[in-house]
């Protein structure tokens, strides 16, 4: 692979601590064929788009894909996906969020780059609004959501919205609430975020 992704790192320790060393390996071995393949088989997508795909999305289709064709029931597939998702994904991102509720004025911090990066980035299409104390992001687009879709895993989307859950759900001084999601079939994913 021509760039380092640090995905890689954690999804092979999760592959050895859940199927342990021979098996963890040669799991691992097929997941990182499989997401070169899914690399290289992109197309017409931005330099931001790819790497944001190659960094985070795709390291987790390949791991799904390697898990079913290790013989992995897709139901037994997809329980692993969602052990490695929450307990690890977003567990790290939940505890970044945590660390950063410390920095003095976070609210206004966070919404600010958050509205900036939703504007400016091309991995989603969305709307913004903001009012006193809150903000909502109504996203009609995601490349995530079109990633899972393109690569014949849609169900694996749900995931990555149930990782958003667990990284915002009952920070202290965020609050966040959405009704649905594209990951779910929803016609959007209308995020609401509020000031504690």
């Amino acid at each position: 692979m021509p760039v380092k992704i640090k995905r890689q790192k954690q999804i092979r320790a999760f592959l050895l601590e859940k199927f342990g060393e021979s098996r963890g390996n040669a799991l691992f071995d097929i997941q990182e064929r499989t997401l070169r393949t899914l690399i290289a088989n992109e197309r017409n997508k931005t330099a931001s788009q790819m790497k944001t795909l190659a960094r985070t999305i795709l390291p987790c289709i390949a791991l799904y894909k390697a898990l079913s064709e290790d013989g992995c029931s897709e139901k037994n597939a997809y329980e692993y996906m969602r052990k490695y998702m929450l307990d690890k994904v977003a567990a790290e991102k939940r505890s970044s969020m945590e660390k950063m509720e410390c920095v003095p004025g976070f609210y206004a911090i966070y919404s600010s780059v958050f509205l900036r990066i939703m504007r400016t980035a091309d991995l989603w299409e969305s709307e913004q609004s903001c009012g006193k104390g809150s903000f909502d992001v109504t996203i009609k687009k995601c490349l995530w959501h079109t990633a899972c879709a393109e690569n014949g895993c849609a169900e694996l989307c749900r995931l990555f919205c149930d990782a958003d859950n667990v990284t915002y759900g009952g920070l202290k001084k965020i609050g966040f609430a959405r009704t649905k999601t594209l990951g779910y079939g929803g016609d959007c994913c209308d995020f609401h975020f509020f000031r504690k």
